[in-house]
């Protein structure tokens, strides 16, 4: 198995980029989702809410901050000394405001009033005790640092939708990419489908993970990033072959045991 792709997401909710290589930091790939949006209340917006905030083109030189989208010229952010604590998950944290012309900006593509938050000590937030230790930590992210997907997973799922649509008289759909899933890593070369459900822990390159959990999917992933409009895939069809617990399921959670290097290209093993 080889790792395919790498992608990470410098604000939560906003665009990704993929990336040849990343270093992984115990709190997940280093700049990844070290800024989120906070509502009017002070609760954290996302994409579920706001798909608009998809459009958001977030680009990090070293620890400089650029935001572009349609909507305004590109913006530098520049966080104050301000602090907030935003819940996060179900976590209390300490988080800075990145200041005014940020919360204009982002105020201006999102249609309503919000600001930006940065996490700048990625010490202060835990993992779910109950699927990590005490000393495991994740950035921004909905729960846990890394999350892996697999690319026979998604060509079973593809699979199953087009079989969906054709019973229900529907148009066969175009097959969906896996960046509605937003992974940080993608694996080719999984013999099985959902054969990560399995893994307990695995190896990319010459980095460590251990698997927290399996991560169960939200409205999100029915958000198309070309008209950031809601559709009924995957979810319906998730609900079909991948539900239990109450919940749909595609992919992993990953927690590093150690930081270290992974690129494009590596062998993945599972331990």
């Amino acid at each position: 198995m080889k790792l395919a792709s790498i992608h990470f997401y410098p604000v939560k909710s906003t665009a990704g980029h993929e990336v040849r290589e990343a270093e992984v930091q115990p709190w997940g790939l280093a700049g990844d989702r070290r800024y989120l949006v906070t509502d009017e209340r002070g609760g954290v917006l996302t994409a579920r809410e706001e798909p608009r905030l998809l459009a958001c083109v977030a680009r990090l030189d070293g620890d400089r901050l650029t935001l572009t989208g349609p909507h305004a010229a590109p913006l530098l952010v520049t966080p104050t000394e301000a602090m907030s604590t935003v819940t996060v998950g179900r976590t209390p944290v300490e988080l800075t405001d990145c200041g005014d012309d940020a919360a204009r900006w982002l105020s201006g593509l999102a249609g309503r009033q919000v600001r930006l938050k940065w996490l700048d000590d990625p010490t202060r937030r835990p993992v779910n005790p109950e699927y990590g230790r005490p000393d495991d930590r994740v950035s921004l992210a909905d729960g846990y640092p890394l999350l892996l997907t697999s690319g026979a997973s998604l060509a079973q799922l593809n699979d199953w939708i087009a079989e969906t649509a054709l019973e229900r008289g529907e148009e066969r759909p175009e097959p969906l990419p896996m960046h509605r899933f937003r992974p940080n890593v993608v694996i080719d070369g999984v013999g099985t489908a959902f054969a990560e459900d399995t893994w307990e822990r695995v190896r990319i390159g010459a980095v460590d993970f251990r698997v927290s959990k399996g991560c169960d999917r939200c409205v999100l992933t029915t958000i198309d990033t070309a008209t950031y409009t809601k559709g009924k895939e995957p979810i319906r069809t998730l609900s079909r072959h991948r539900k239990w617990d109450g919940k749909v399921w595609f992919g992993i959670n990953l927690i590093p045991d150690a930081p270290g290097l992974i690129a494009q290209g590596d062998s993945v093993t599972i331990l």
